[in-house]
């Protein structure tokens, strides 16, 4: 008997389960060798307690199978639930979200029928850490972190994806010119990591006009690495650019486990009504079934799926008039591709897997010396609804230690020495202090926080400045 690779499924909320029924149904008759764990996770989990809509028993055949195919979720409204996909991805460490972007013209319209581009985004950090708070009245934090291993991490992957997959260039978006520690690092990382893949073209474009050519050339662009937020934002737009947000597949990669879905939403609207395109999901499958070491089902449903669409057998969501020959429900198209099995486009670009190469094995992460760090001073955040030159002077008196007040900010815009009346000015205050003989102590600072407080000055947040090999490691707070 033929080995079957366990896998775990998720019916999901909304759309999910006739999407996941019509799925399941083409991978069935295409031959997949897999052994199917169900597991409830979504709205229903949400609504008996579970804060990240997924029960214990659920991880437990995630962490056993290492493979989850699931639809999309409903995340109740309201504070208190977490992002179930952003839980899943960080907790079984799926570092890389992988999806490709392709123009099916004539059959679907696009303004850009050659578009073919695989935007490789960053799962675990950035913004979508999730690390807020809320510290006055009018200011409230969402904090940026990015690792060098993390950059690392994905920028190789995607020149190792671009490598596999016989890609000629990998674009590295990122908003360095304002962010110049978090985005500078994951910038400054690609660079180091393109030098490893001389047979690879790479370039660098900041987001906002990197985006505004994705939008107008797509062209223009191969596999694009890029951190979490961007990332999400655009491999939306370039799904939709190239026909439709509901044919694109997606696929979560890390080291050890990996998830398989579409990237639409659970459209509870269109739940129930046998109309939901189940296109994005059949797709998140084919990756699935390559990720496996199955090329040769791989091949035949995208094949057959590519077929139906050449066909003119469309849902109505790209259903077009003079294009496509029949309008079609979920049920309906998963049945036009069962029957397409075995068969090839003849206008679109086939898909042969037959040599497709196994995923690399992770690289080690480089080792790098540690940098001689040194605390040079401290940024304390106070609420305080005067003025700024009402806070330096409640301030001066408590300075000491070989500790100086140079700057308060508001904002991230200097608002003392020199600042300027027509600065909008909130309750949120950066006081800066830095150590005038260079280096200081925790000490020193603690014992500032201790006047501060007895000051009736409340500080809601710190950030100790410290420098790396002599090179400061903090911004200067004014919008650099």
């Amino acid at each position: 008997m033929t080995e079957r690779t366990p896998i775990t499924v998720a019916a999901g909320d909304g759309i999910g389960p006739e999407i996941m029924a019509a799925t399941l149904a083409v991978l069935e008759a295409a031959g997949a060798r897999l052994a199917i764990e169900e597991i409830e996770i979504g709205e229903k989990v949400f609504l008996r307690g579970a804060s990240s809509g997924i029960e214990p028993s659920a991880w437990e055949s995630l962490r056993r199978t290492r493979v989850f195919l699931k639809a999309p979720i409903t995340t109740p409204q309201g504070g208190g639930f977490k992002s179930l996909n952003v839980t899943t991805r960080k907790t079984l460490g799926l570092y890389a979200n992988v999806r490709p972007c392709v123009a099916y013209h004539p059959f679907v319209r696009t303004l850009h029928p050659g578009m073919d581009v695989v935007i490789v985004r960053e799962n675990e950090e950035d913004l979508y850490a999730g690390i807020e708070h809320r510290q006055t009245d009018d200011v409230v934090q969402c904090l940026k972190l990015i690792s060098r291993q993390g950059c690392e991490k994905i920028t190789r992957y995607a020149f190792e994806y671009a490598r596999r997959n016989k890609r000629r260039k990998v674009t590295c978006f990122t908003k360095d010119n304002i962010m110049k520690l978090t985005d500078g690092l994951f910038h400054k990382v690609f660079d180091e990591i393109a030098t490893e893949y001389p047979d690879i073209e790479n370039e660098h474009w900041i987001v906002d006009i990197g985006a505004a050519k994705l939008a107008d050339t797509p062209e223009a662009f191969d596999v694009i690495v890029l951190p979490n937020l961007y990332g999400d934002i655009l491999s939306d737009v370039a799904a939709q650019i190239a026909g439709s947000v509901g044919l694109a597949g997606s696929a979560n990669i890390g080291d050890r486990c990996a998830m398989f879905e579409a990237i639409h939403g659970s459209a509870p609207r269109r739940a129930g009504q046998n109309l939901a395109n189940p296109s994005g999901l059949m797709l998140g499958a084919v990756m699935m079934l390559l990720h496996i070491g199955q090329p040769d089902v791989a091949e035949r449903v995208h094949n057959g799926w590519l077929k139906t669409i050449e066909d003119g057998i469309h849902t109505y969501d790209v259903y077009s008039e003079g294009v496509s020959t029949r309008k079609v429900g979920t049920r309906e198209f998963a049945q036009a591709v069962v029957e397409r099995l075995g068969s090839r486009p003849e206008k679109l670009k086939p898909a042969s897997y037959g040599d497709a190469p196994a995923p690399a094995a992770a690289a080690p992460l480089r080792e790098r010396p540690r940098a001689d760090r040194a605390l040079v001073g401290v940024d304390v955040f106070v609420c305080w609804r005067g003025g700024a030159e009402e806070l330096e002077k409640r301030l001066r008196p408590l300075i000491r230690d070989g500790l100086a007040l140079k700057t308060i900010s508001n904002r991230g815009i200097r608002v003392w020495p020199d600042g300027f009346p027509e600065t909008m000015q909130t309750d949120h205050w950066n006081c800066r202090f830095e150590a005038g003989s260079g280096t200081t102590k925790h000490e020193a600072l603690a014992g500032l926080l201790t006047r501060v407080a007895e000051a009736g000055l409340e500080f809601v947040k710190t950030e100790n400045l410290y420098t790396f090999d002599g090179e400061r490691g903090y911004s200067l707070g004014q919008g650099e």
